[in-house]
C-alpha cells in the first residue's frame, strides 16, 4: 500500500510539472512517434535486486528500453545479481529489447595509476567476489578479463551479445584504464550531471519527491540517466517509486527512451566494435 501511494504522488508531481516548463521543450506529441526524435537514455547499474521485478513491469507497461550494466553483486534473494537465480529475469528483459553492458564482473572499483618495473597497472578494490575489500593491483588484461566475464555471463543468460560498452563502478576511472578498457573492445560510458537520479543518497535528506522534481526540472534531450537495481543504504527506496514518474514526466515534455546502442557518442563503436565472445548473435544487431 506505501508503495503504491507513493507512486500515486510522484504522478501527481508529474502530471503538476509547470506548464512553463513544457513551452520550453518539445511538443509532447513527439512522445508517441514511433521514431524516437528527442532521446534521453536510462541507464541501470546493478544492486541488490529487490527492486528489480517491480522496475520491469513499469518499464514494460512505459513501453520504456533501457541499457543495463551489471556486475555479479550480492543481492537480497539468490546466489548474485548475475547468479542462477536471477538468469530467468535477465532472459526476459532481452526478450524485451532492452540492452546490456559490463560493469565489471566484481564491481571493482579503480582506485589509482601505479606503474611497476615498467609496467602499466591500476590499483583496484572489488566490492563483490571472493576478493571483496581487499586492495589488489590489476594489469590491464586482468581490468579486461573482469569485463569480458560480466559480457559473458550476460550473453550465456541473454542469448545476446551485451554491447562494447562499459560502466566502471563509481563511474572512478582515469584516461589509462579508459584507454586499456577500448584496446580490449569496451568504451566507457558515464552519466550526465543532470542524469545522476540520487538512488544512492540517503533518503532523509533527500526523498524521493525531491529527485523527482529536481530530475524533471533538469533532465535535457540527449542526456545519460543512471539509478540502479536496489540500493542497500537507501531505506525509502528510489524505485519504483519515482521510476514511473519519472518517465510519465519526461515523455509529456515530448521526450522518449532509446538504448545506448542508438546514442551518437556510442552508435559508431557499437557497429564497429562488435564483442569477440563467439556463438551468439553480435552487438550490432
Amino acid at each position: 500500500m506505501r508503495v503504491a501511494t507513493d507512486i500515486l504522488t510522484g504522478l501527481l508531481l508529474a502530471i503538476a510539472w509547470p506548464l512553463s516548463a513544457l513551452a520550453q521543450t518539445p511538443s509532447p506529441s513527439l512522445a508517441s512517434s514511433p521514431s524516437c526524435t528527442h532521446p534521453v537514455y536510462l541507464t541501470f547499474d546493478t544492486g541488490h535486486m529487490g527492486v528489480a521485478p517491480l522496475i520491469a513491469e513499469v518499464l514494460q507497461r512505459q513501453q520504456v528500453k533501457v541499457t543495463f550494466f551489471a556486475a555479479h553483486e550480492k543481492t537480497r534473494e539468490g546466489d548474485g545479481t548475475l547468479g542462477q537465480h536471477w538468469a530467468s529475469w535477465w532472459k526476459a528483459r532481452a526478450s524485451e529489447g532492452h540492452a546490456f553492458a559490463s560493469h565489471t564482473w566484481d564491481h571493482a572499483y579503480w582506485r589509482g595509476d601505479v606503474q611497476e618495473g615498467g609496467i602499466q597497472k591500476f590499483r583496484m578494490r572489488p566490492s563483490a567476489g571472493a576478493q571483496a575489500g581487499q586492495s589488489l593491483t590489476w594489469t590491464p588484461q586482468q581490468y579486461c578479463d573482469n569485463l569480458r566475464q560480466a559480457a559473458r555471463r550476460l550473453q550465456n543468460m541473454t542469448g545476446q551479445a551485451p554491447l562494447p560498452l562499459f560502466r566502471a563502478p563509481g563511474g572512478k576511472t582515469s584516461p589509462r584504464l579508459i584507454e586499456a578498457a577500448r584496446q580490449c573492445g569496451f568504451d566507457h560510458v558515464g552519466w550526465a550531471d543532470a542524469g545522476f537520479l540520487g538512488d544512492e543518497l540517503p533518503s532523509d535528506s533527500y526523498p524521493n519527491a525531491q529527485l523527482l522534481q529536481k530530475a524533471l526540472k533538469n533532465i535535457r534531450q540527449g542526456d545519460i540517466l543512471m539509478a540502479h537495481l536496489g540500493i542497500w543504504s537507501r531505506q525509502d527506496p528510489w524505485a519504483p517509486t519515482v521510476l514511473e514518474p519519472l518517465i510519465v514526466g519526461l515523455k509529456a515534455r515530448g521526450l522518449c527512451f532509446a538504448t545506448l546502442r542508438e546514442h551518437p557518442a556510442y552508435r559508431d563503436w557499437v557497429r564497429q566494435h562488435p564483442l569477440a565472445l563467439p556463438g551468439l548473435p553480435d552487438s550490432r544487431q
